[in-house]
């Protein structure tokens, strides 16, 4: 590389140090590469850690002791009333992100990554231009695009202090009443850890119900205990006006064909997000798009220019941090020249509410649009020992498999800690086992996991601790 320049030259550059960026820039360096990494901020780990995964999880992780603490009493724990401090909650939360920051920081310098602050832009299929940043320009031999998604903006709320997912995560009070406006995993986290936190939180989502992506029988579990947290929940249902006046937003909101007016202290818009490819000149370094900008890539997370690479929320598929990373890994290793490509068999999503919701491989949903062969095992945790002893028999685990070969197609699971079951779940499935494969392996008693086995039982037609369907 050469120093001391307004412009630069690395074998690869890596633009954006998210989940998918700096873990392409850490394995290319690993495989001997020159790398170069562009970040706009001034931290490294993108939105999920500075300001949607892990800060989310650390609010809602502090949300559910408080909960726990109240629901303890019929185990003969008696506690007095659970109070917040909201300075306290907030530099914990920033301690950890700030913990997790250094930590990749200490990782690229040790691997030898040079780390360029500022906004990236192509200025053909070999160079950049650096806005903002003490290196003026770089001229590259391979580049990866891993600048990830924002949030998109409700047209209603247009020019309104309405807070996104972003000022939400910085606690800047707790309003006493609260709309979010998005029934997806994003909007009710953070609507549960606001009631959690004392507000008197509303949903309205456009789809006919919450989480559309998730089987509706997992979701049914979610919403029942989101019914005693949450002050209402709008489903078929759209914002259609807006106005801000003191403290007070008033909101139009359109249901069944009638429109009411309702007042609330704050309101978050979490509607989803949108990949990050407007104006960082793609056009001029030939890097197709499609209409929604999105990058088109094939398995090798190539683009349709041969020597740049697109990774994480700027390709099609799902928006989820593990995603990127492990394109990421694939995209520095085809650099490299090894063989690899992304022919993983599922991607496993989690919705962290109360109880969580995880799933993996297709959903039933999904099979029996596109017209499967299918058997469907499900076990519920009011039937394992280890639910009750958790205090937490609500939920169920479901085993999804051909109904021909019993080759796993599938999992969901709602119930706690599904965001670590649904591990082996996709592991099932990664290396394509089977209902017998699942029966057949010990898990320990008790445990959670035991219900992943029993599921595959009832799929099987060979439950133990369920009766059998006639």
């Amino acid at each position: 590389m050469v120093m001391g320049s307004m412009r630069q030259e690395a074998e690869v550059a890596v633009i954006g140090a998210g989940p998918g960026g700096y873990v392409a820039a850490l394995r290319l360096a690993d495989l001997g590469k020159d790398v170069l990494l562009v970040e706009e901020r001034d931290q490294q780990g993108g939105t999920c850690l500075i300001e949607g995964c892990i800060p989310s999880k650390a609010l809602i992780t502090a949300v559910e002791l408080a909960e726990a603490a109240k629901s303890a009493e019929k185990m003969g724990l008696i506690f007095g009333e659970a109070q917040f401090d909201t300075d306290a909650l907030r530099d914990w939360k920033d301690s950890i992100i700030n913990k997790l920051t250094s930590g990749i920081d200490s990782l690229l310098k040790r691997r030898g990554v040079e780390v360029v602050q500022g906004r990236a832009r192509f200025d053909s299929n070999k160079s950049l231009t650096i806005e903002g940043g003490s290196v003026g320009g770089v001229d590259f031999r391979q580049a990866v695009v891993a600048t990830g998604s924002s949030v998109i903006e409700l047209p209603a709320a247009a020019g309104l202090p309405v807070w996104t997912s972003t000022e939400a995560l910085q606690i800047p009070s707790i309003p006493e009443r609260l709309l979010v406006v998005g029934g997806g995993y994003i909007g009710l986290e953070l609507g549960l850890v606001y009631a959690g936190l004392g507000s008197e939180v509303s949903v309205v989502e456009f789809l006919p119900r919450l989480l559309m992506g998730a089987d509706p029988d997992l979701v049914k579990v979610m919403t029942k205990h989101a019914a005693n947290r949450l002050s209402m929940v709008m489903a078929s249902s759209k914002v259609v006006g807006m106005e801000h006046s003191g403290s007070n937003f008033t909101v139009n909101i359109e249901s069944d064909g009638k429109t009411d007016s309702q007042e609330y202290d704050q309101v978050l818009v979490s509607v989803g997000r949108k990949p990050n490819t407007s104006g960082i000149g793609l056009d001029k370094a030939g890097v197709e798009i499609d209409d929604r900008g999105t990058i088109s890539t094939n398995e090798q997370c190539r683009t349709s220019v041969d020597n740049i690479y697109a990774i994480g929320d700027v390709t099609s598929g799902p928006m989820l941090a593990h995603k990127a990373s492990r394109e990421g890994k694939v995209a520095a290793e085809v650099i490299a020249d090894h063989n690899s490509g992304f022919d993983n068999r599922a991607i496993p999503a989690v919705v962290f509410t109360d109880p969580e919701i995880a799933w993996s491989g297709v959903t039933e949903v999904e099979a029996k649009d596109q017209g499967m062969n299918i058997k469907v095992g499900k076990f519920p945790l009011s039937a394992l020992g280890r639910a009750w002893t958790l205090d937490k028999p609500d939920g169920l685990v479901k085993v999804i498999s051909d109904a021909d070969n019993g080759l796993v197609l599938g999992i969901g699971i709602v119930g706690p800690h599904a965001s670590e079951l649904i591990s082996e779940g996709t592991l099932a499935l990664e290396m394509g086992a089977t209902l017998e494969d699942i029966m057949v392996t010990i898990h320990p008693h008790p445990t959670l996991s035991e219900a992943l086995n029993e599921a595959a039982e009832v799929a099987a037609g060979a439950p133990t601790h369920v009766h059998p369907s006639r």
